[in-house]
Order: structure tokens, then C-alpha cells, then sequence
């Protein structure tokens, strides 16, 4: 065996966690005690970088309808037996102006829809299962494993990942590629396909706990189908499966995602 190799298994190994929410041993060698103040910076510098609306109908729409997808989560994780999960996540709303159909989330909760997306999601119900899904990617820790699998593909034992916290450049391309603000680097690291369907489930599950209609979900992939009909498709959903299957999975799972929300909202 190859002493590369060797590294990497050792690393994965040490780096193997239970995700609280999915119940799923993953690769992520990254705590949020780590992430969270990486995102956050990168999330300042954004923000710094774009024009951010302020005391708009649209922007009071996503803040409002955030913050039930927000308190959905913290009745998942109570309802999975992990209360005080959330305690450290400081939730925030941004809508910025860009034409690109793109959201996304980062650890700690730090939400930017772009205005471009609006008219696909066309609703409360829509912008709901839109951020049901980016938050699902954060509470999941997909990001975290997307740069832990992209660090120990480099090499890097368990000390570099931590040296790289020392490393400005080498921090901000990590953070922005796991995270999905592909336009600021050049080049996105892409969820996998699995993580993405992981996400769609989650995040269904998300909008029905905060009391949106589920069957909104699949009609607005539909929307965004045809919007990427003969053209490239939106940047959301450059790396996810196919429009079909997401449709066909979202009508599925819709009653499993309904009944889950009664039980975990009949609870006092």
C-alpha cells in the first residue's frame, strides 16, 4: 500500500462522525467550532462584495419564511433527541441582487437567496423548498465533507487541515468551492448526487414541519425544468440530478414528509 494511501484511510477513519440529523457515519474532519467562523467571514466578505437588498416586500419574504424553516429545524433536531444542537447556529437572511437562480446556506445558518430565483419559486411555498433544501445541505454537514473528501484528496493529514486555518487563500477557496459561491472562485466542488437527493428529502421535510404545502416542491423543479430547457441549466442545479428524478423522488416521498411533520408538531 501506498503511504498516500495509507494517509488517507487513517484520515478518514479518525475523521468518521454520526450526523445528527440523518443518523449517517460520514467523513468530515471539520467541527462547527472550525466551519462556523470560516463561513462567517466568507459570508462578510460576500456580502461586502454584492449588492444586498434591504426593506423590500422580497427580502421581508425570505427573512419571514427563513425563520420558520429555521425553527422547523430546531423541532427536528429536538424531535431526533438533540435539543440543543442549533444552540450555536446565528441565523441570517440575505437577498442579494443577481440574475443567477442560485441559494445556498452556510454553516451556522447564514441564508442568500439571489433575486434571480424569485420568479421560480414564484411562491411562499416554492421559497420554502428552496430553503428547505440549502439548510439541509448546512444541518447534514454536506459542505464539511465535500471539503474534508477535497483536503484528504490533497494529502493532507488531520495537522495540515488545521494548518490551513492559518492559510487565508487556501481557506477562502475551501469554504466558498464546498459551500457553492461558485462565482467568486471560478470552479465549484459539486455535491454529490447522493447529498443532493439527501438534501431534497430533508428539506421537504423542513417546509412540511414549517407548514408549507409539499406538493409545491416537485412543481417548482418543474419550473425550473423548463426553465433550462435548450439553455445551460440554473447554477443550482448544475450538479444535481436529473429534473425527472428530483420530480418523481419529491412526489414519493410528499406523504412520508407529511406525516413526519404531524407527529413531530403534535409534540408539546
Amino acid at each position: 500500500m501506498r503511504p498516500l494511501s495509507f494517509l488517507l484511510m487513517i484520515l478518514m477513519f479518525s475523521a468518521c462522525k454520526v450526523n445528527h440529523l440523518t443518523g449517517k457515519k460520514t467523513f468530515n474532519a471539520f467541527s462547527n467550532k472550525q466551519l462556523f467562523p470560516m463561513a462567517l467571514q466568507q459570508y462578510n466578505s460576500f456580502l461586502s462584495e454584492n449588492e444586498v437588498i434591504r426593506g423590500t416586500t422580497e427580502q421581508a419574504k425570505i427573512a419571514t419564511i427563513g425563520k420558520k424553516i429555521a425553527a422547523a429545524a430546531q423541532r427536528y433536531f429536538a424531535y431526533k433527541g438533540y435539543p440543543e444542537y442549533l444552540k450555536e447556529y446565528a441565523w441570517d437572511y440575505n437577498l442579494v441582487k443577481n440574475d443567477q437562480r442560485n441559494a445556498w446556506c452556510m454553516p451556522g445558518g447564514k441564508i442568500v437567496f439571489y433575486t434571480g430565483i424569485l420568479p421560480i419559486a414564484k411562491n411562499d411555498a416554492g421559497i420554502a423548498a428552496i430553503m428547505g433544501h440549502e439548510v439541509a445541505h448546512a444541518l447534514a454537514d454536506h459542505g464539511g465533507q465535500r471539503m474534508s473528501i477535497s483536503l484528504a484528496q490533497k494529502g493532507l493529514s488531520a495537522v495540515a487541515i488545521k494548518a490551513t486555518e492559518k492559510q487565508p487563500e487556501e481557506k477562502r477557496k475551501a469554504i466558498l468551492t464546498a459551500y457553492g459561491i461558485g462565482s467568486t472562485v471560478g470552479a465549484v466542488l459539486p455535491f454529490s448526487r447522493k447529498h443532493e437527493s439527501e438534501a431534497d428529502k430533508i428539506g421537504l421535510e423542513l417546509m412540511a414541519i414549517a407548514g408549507y404545502d409539499v406538493n409545491e416542491a416537485p412543481k417548482l423543479w418543474e419550473r425550473m425544468k423548463a426553465a433550462s430547457q435548450g439553455k445551460s441549466p440554473p447554477e443550482l442545479l448544475s450538479t444535481h440530478p436529473s429534473n425527472q428524478r428530483r420530480i418523481d423522488n419529491l412526489k414519493n416521498w410528499a406523504a412520508e414528509a407529511k406525516t413526519l411533520a404531524q407527529k413531530i408538531n403534535s409534540q408539546p
